[in-house]
């Protein structure tokens, strides 16, 4: 049994408020389908302000919501679909790039040229209805060639037809609160118990195994449990259920579900959003029950009470974490929480080699 009074990469508890980000990678800021052409929306990212818009070729972009100027946000300019102008002193600036193209109080006599000054432009990209927007370190330059960058996350589909949904929900705690209550496996019977799902008096014995993969590790293709009601459902297929789940860092969660010819995928993020507050976003495809009317709406209102019920406790967890208590992490349930923290400290101090927590496949036993 470990405490978990020092875990935190910055070397804080972590039932303190806030916990060390990981930048230089993408996170997803919003759903891009709000992104409209002259419409400026906000979102927060790792204590970064960001105004996010359409150009109108179609394009998406981001920009720190701050004018290199004197500091006024972006995003209560104007924004016609080309330039993002300041309300202070109408300086304009191509969005994608940041670049100014027009200082409206420049004269004849002045020689600054315009075009040599940046607003901050973050790379940004569509997927799976998303707008996902690279973070550099802080020092970064304001040039980055996506060619250099991490790939862009997608959701992986398995036949040209499927259906889509997605879910989102704030959490009051810091994204290392987050994640490893993301992968927690031993909470299910308690914060999910329903009809539909599990019960108390459903707990039984698991034996799982994991195995590690590139900055993050992978539970084996298994059959699902047995005490999950929604899996059940899939054997009217008369096809063997396999599922695996992958965790990758900075935060991404991976299932995907196979049964013959039918699949569901999800990816699931817990997305820093100040160092003390993080957001989850769930996006899943499926074509099990394709034809199947009202399927999606179905899915999703489960689907968000699922959700509800982990923000809820993730609510009530912050209450008690105000006060900074020490806390631990246990064998075998909380042996991917170590793995993370293990990985996310190698990951912060910039080594690319160090040993990965995980010597090889293990197998993990516990009861849920």
């Amino acid at each position: 049994m470990a405490r978990l009074t020092t875990i935190d990469p910055a070397g804080n508890a972590i039932g303190g408020p806030t916990a060390t980000l990981i930048y230089d990678d993408w996170y997803p800021a919003l759903r891009s389908d709000v992104l409209r052409d002259g419409k400026l929306h906000t979102a927060m990212l790792l204590d970064l302000p960001l105004v996010l818009g359409r150009r109108k070729d179609g394009k998406i972009f981001a920009m720190r919501d701050s004018c290199p100027h004197r500091g006024i946000p972006l995003s209560v300019g104007w924004f016609d679909g080309d330039r993002v102008t300041c309300r202070y002193h109408g300086w304009e600036f191509e969005p994608c790039s940041g670049q100014c193209a027009v200082i409206p109080s420049l004269t004849g006599f002045d020689r600054l040229d315009a075009t040599r000054i940046y607003a901050t432009a973050y790379p940004c990209v569509e997927r799976d209805g998303y707008a996902w927007v690279y973070i550099p370190g802080t020092g970064a330059g304001r040039k980055l060639d996506m060619a250099d960058l991490r790939p862009v996350p997608e959701l992986p589909k398995f036949s040209d037809k499927f259906r889509s949904a997605h879910l989102t929900a704030d959490l009051p705690c810091n994204v290392d609160h987050g994640i490893i209550g993301l992968m927690d496996p031993a909470h299910g019977p308690f914060v999910h118990q329903a009809w539909w799902w599990r019960s108390r008096a459903s707990i039984r014995e698991k034996t799982k195994k994991f195995e590690p993969i590139p900055e993050g590790f992978r539970m084996a293709a298994h059959a699902p449990s047995g005490n999950s009601a929604p899996y059940k459902l899939l054997g009217v297929y008369g096809e063997p259920v396999e599922t695996t789940i992958d965790f990758v860092l900075p935060n991404r969660r991976w299932e995907t579900i196979r049964c013959g010819p039918k699949w569901f995928t999800s990816l699931t993020t817990v997305t820093p959003v100040t160092a003390s507050t993080c957001r989850i976003d769930v996006v899943a495809a499926w074509n099990v029950f394709y034809n199947v009317p009202l399927v999606t709406p179905i899915a999703k209102w489960f689907g968000a009470k699922f959700v509800r019920q982990d923000q809820v406790t993730m609510i009530q967890q912050a209450e008690g974490l105000k006060h900074n208590p020490s806390l631990m992490l246990i064998d075998d349930a909380d042996k991917p929480a170590k793995w993370y923290f293990a990985l996310k400290q190698a990951r912060l101090d910039g080594n690319a080699d160090a040993r990965h927590p995980m010597d090889g496949p293990t197998e993990l036993h516990w009861r849920s």
